[in-house]
């Protein structure tokens, strides 16, 4: 399924709109205005818009510990997010989840989850769930590279493969696992050498060049939509800042940073869209100013928003 001018304007607000949250988010926890932790996924964003683009909110996704990309793809509010971050009552799991353990089932996001490989279970129950009422709907499970060294990774494909579930499993391969390089805790350079253990279809994909992610993500929807089981995409990206807001990044070889910085996944989509669809630069301005004015616009909603009052730790609990 190529990329078409729609779609690539679609996709690269996205983009921008994970990107320009994410700055927002450092920024404010780093002037100590917001709580909690910010698990960026700078450089990531092509995986998430080009996989998102093919769904709606009758399909699922499950996150990581490293979820703002997945979530604002699949089209949750930034309002709600931000509030969430800040931990308030108008957040979208009422200031509880916080950064990791964000989650909205109306737009099908079944949850971030800070338990490396704790996606996967869920994702392929979500699958079942599909498959068993005959409905068309996927599910999508995002993990990174490290996951797939958690006894979760191989169960769930085992299971979506005997049953033959629609669920795509999409690797976000940033090289490195929190702070080791995959070469350290692996010794196969592609993960997608582990699906055909379990007669699972996979992919390599250039995870920063969002049209080929856009095409392929598109090509695993259709497929599973049409009861052909699972596939598997690993996305080959990079992690451009450390693993959490704090992380000073002393792990990184010199000049690696700098050699990533030509492959930015959105400014390689921006150059696609004006080169081949003929977009113009204020065009993309423009987005650029109605993202910046949402995510101000989210902040204030969060500052604005009510602080949880100690009796609200009981609720949305479960009692006997």
């Amino acid at each position: 399924m190529p990329l078409c001018k729609n779609d690539g304007l679609e996709m690269y607000k996205r983009m921008l709109r994970i990107r320009l949250f994410e700055e927002k988010a450092v920024q404010l926890f780093q002037e100590g205005s917001m709580p909690g932790r910010v698990f960026p996924c700078t450089g990531e964003e092509a995986v998430s818009a080009g996989v998102s683009m093919h769904l709606d909110d009758h399909d699922y996704i499950t996150s990581t510990h490293r979820p703002n990309g997945h979530l604002i793809a699949k089209g949750i509010s930034l309002k709600e997010m931000m509030a969430e971050l800040f931990g308030k009552n108008e957040g979208s799991c009422a200031g509880k989840g916080g950064p990791m353990h964000i989650a909205d089932i109306e737009k099908g996001i079944l949850g971030a989850n800070g338990i490396v490989g704790g996606g996967f279970p869920i994702a392929v129950g979500a699958a079942f769930a599909h498959h068993y009422k005959k409905q068309r709907g996927v599910a999508v499970c995002y993990f990174g590279d490290g996951a797939t060294n958690q006894g979760t990774f191989h169960e769930a494909l085992n299971l979506a493969s005997i049953w033959s579930l629609p669920v795509i499993f999409v690797c976000e391969n940033n090289s490195y696992g929190m702070s080791m390089k995959q070469e350290d805790h692996q010794r196969i350079a592609d993960i997608v050498e582990r699906a055909p253990a379990y007669r699972i279809p996979a992919e390599i994909v250039d995870g920063n060049d969002a049209a080929a992610v856009f095409e392929q993500a598109g090509k695993a929807v259709k497929k599973a939509r049409e009861g052909e089981g699972p596939c598997f995409l690993e996305c080959k990206t990079y992690r451009k800042t450390g693993h959490s807001a704090e992380d000073q990044q002393a792990y990184r070889p010199e000049n690696e940073l700098s050699q990533w910085q030509s492959k930015d996944p959105i400014q390689r989509l921006s150059r696609l869209l004006q080169e081949e669809e003929e977009v113009q630069s204020n065009e993309l301005l423009m987005v650029e100013q109605e993202i910046k004015r949402e995510i101000e616009e989210a902040v204030e909603f969060a500052y604005e928003s009510a602080s949880p009052q100690p009796g609200d730790a009981l609720l949305h609990a479960f009692c006997r």
